[in-house]
């Protein structure tokens, strides 16, 4: 990683999407950097509002990197090790919106293989114009409440009990 990769993480700038905390390596991650993990493709699906179920729009497949890999990418901090168990990630937008994920959700469930960081939809490139990078959790049964454009930054943090 370079030294201005170095100083940026943790803190996402407009083309950058950080991964910090409790991490081994701090990532700053432009949308070039997450074309270079492998990638995966999402159904099209359509959003819906969560609370009145009303369509929004229809969204077509995207392209984009496993959240995992991209955490994998940045590896965990286990000073005790069961840590990890107890770990949760925090996906945040530029607009301040957050959602979670827990350690197990995302590694010891069907559901982390589709989380993905996207940056390409039906084919075509995404920009930050229309949201990118974009989080979306392809296997939960309402896709708005954890569909996050602008992605900015992932958080990982222990909880302590």
């Amino acid at each position: 990683m370079t030294n201005a990769a170095l100083e940026l993480a943790g803190h996402a700038t407009d083309d950058a999407l950080a991964v910090s905390g409790q991490v081994c390596r701090p990532l700053s991650l432009s949308l070039d950097d997450l074309r270079a993990f492998e990638s995966i493709v999402a159904a099209p699906f359509d959003l819906r509002c969560f609370k009145t179920k009303r369509f929004v729009r229809g969204v077509g497949g995207y392209r984009g990197a496993r959240l995992t890999d991209v955490i994998g990418a940045a590896g965990l901090l286990n000073e005790s090790p069961t840590d990890f168990k107890r770990t949760v990630f925090m996906a945040v937008a530029h607009d301040g919106y957050a959602v979670t994920f827990s350690w197990h959700e995302l590694f010891n469930t069907p559901v982390g293989e589709r989380v993905l960081i996207a940056y390409e939809c039906d084919g075509q490139p995404l920009g930050a114009e229309e949201g990118a990078p974009i989080l979306f959790s392809g296997s939960d049964r309402h896709s708005a409440p954890r569909h996050v454009k602008r992605l900015a930054r992932i958080v990982a943090r222990v909880l302590v009990p």
